[in-house]
């Protein structure tokens, strides 16, 4: 690892070029720089200059040891959140630190931050990041296992006000994993040895886990659990556990999604969610109306009858997880689709509905056909955009189709 002034004088001067035509040309050459790492910048520039903007910023030269290090690290956006969670002035040690993007957000909020990394490349490289954003003083990178660091604390009877631990959200074969004690490290068999290090634990996990099994796994129970995304795609599950106090007797689940403006938060508990009362049918959907779809990490929550009684909203069968309204709710955590046309499911209808909309974002929700398929009955194009059609099952058991607009 070479990280000198001379690398990132190449990068600049080179920052407009195709890094495939640059391998070609530098592949095996030798100089007064190591190529391959000065290419590994330009590529990692231009693959993550949106999800990384504020940290390439903040320092032009920021290092990537590696693709694979950018593509695993959090984004700008989500290290904000993490680092909200953090109180200020408090002790923190991130045991899965990686790239170190979450240090460095942290580190701004944090009296000190240590960084347990088990790459040597990894934290070289967060010790030189940490330096040029001046937060050397604060970061403090570690390599070594965090299991063994772990237990290095417990024996030294270290503490910590918060720990952080990113779970690897696959196995070792790539497959996705689907439950918490399957990740690695297990934080389910650590949680004992944690609770002797820190007052509170911050689990960010993949969002494939699912939210009640993920809890109930715990032997303490989570004082929340929050599905973070951004308005197109839910990121992860972060868990928060105190062990100070007593447990909560309920998780509370939160809905956060991500923007370049104002954060979106819904949160509820599933007691609210089994309390909250049936959600009403009547009177049905019509031209005028609005879809109100949840953001993603809202439905990943599976926030439905608590969501509908807070905003007010009507749906249709209760296996159809879809929420309608006469008008924009203000406040509401998604988007609004206006309903241009409300359809029957029918052959005469079948027929006529591509010479109208030969193209159109199909969604299908307890409808008994997948939204390829109908696609295929319907003989229309695929189309993200302004229009999309909602097929569902309504309140009296008939399958409909709905024909909306972004708004």
């Amino acid at each position: 690892m070479d990280i000198s002034q001379t690398l990132f004088e190449w990068v600049r001067a080179n920052a407009n070029a195709d890094p495939a035509a640059l391998w070609l040309k530098y592949a095996g050459k030798q100089g007064r720089l190591d190529f391959n790492e000065a290419i590994i910048q330009i590529e990692c520039r231009r693959k993550f200059g949106r999800k990384l903007g504020d940290t390439l910023s903040s320092f032009a030269d920021f290092y990537f040891p590696s693709v694979l290090a950018g593509e695993q690290s959090s984004s700008d956006i989500l290290a904000d959140y993490h680092a909200s969670l953090v109180p200020e002035g408090m002790t923190v040690v991130d045991l899965t630190s990686g790239l170190g993007i979450d240090v460095l957000h942290m580190a701004k909020r944090a009296s000190s931050v240590v960084a347990v990394e088990r790459t040597p490349a990894l934290v070289e490289a967060l010790r030189y990041n940490s330096r040029g954003l001046a937060l050397g003083d604060v970061v403090t990178p570690v390599c070594a296992d965090c299991i063994d660091y772990i237990d290095r604390c417990v024996a030294e009877g270290r503490r910590f006000d918060m720990a952080f631990i990113d779970p690897a959200r696959r196995a070792a074969d790539g497959g996705r994993l689907y439950a918490l004690a399957d990740c690695s490290p297990d934080v389910v068999a650590l949680l004992p040895k944690i609770s002797q290090i820190c007052n509170m634990l911050v689990i960010k996990a993949s969002p494939m886990l699912d939210i009640a099994h993920t809890a109930a796994s715990l032997q303490r129970t989570p004082v929340s659990i929050a599905a973070a995304g951004t308005a197109a795609e839910c990121k992860e599950l972060v868990i928060t556990v105190l062990f100070e106090g007593d447990a909560p007797q309920n998780t509370m689940i939160e809905a956060v999604t991500l923007g370049a403006g104002e954060s979106s938060v819904f949160s509820f508990t599933a007691m609210q969610e089994n309390e909250a009362a049936r959600v009403e049918t009547a009177p049905a959907i019509k031209p005028g109306d609005f879809i109100c779809e949840p953001f993603p990490a809202v439905m990943k929550t599976g926030a439905f009858r608590v969501l509908a009684a807070t905003f007010g909203l009507r749906g249709f069968q209760d296996n159809t997880r879809v929420l309608f309204s006469s008008e924009r709710i203000a406040g509401f955590p998604g988007m609004f689709w206006k309903v241009e046309e409300v359809l029957p499911f029918a052959s005469s209808v079948i027929k006529r509905f591509k010479s109208k909309y030969p193209a159109i974002s199909i969604v299908t929700r307890n409808f008994g056909m997948g939204a390829d398929a109908l696609r295929s009955r319907l003989g229309v194009k695929e189309a993200p955009g302004d229009l999309r059609l909602f097929a569902l099952t309504d309140a009296s058991g008939k399958r409909i189709m709905i024909v909306t607009s972004k708004t």
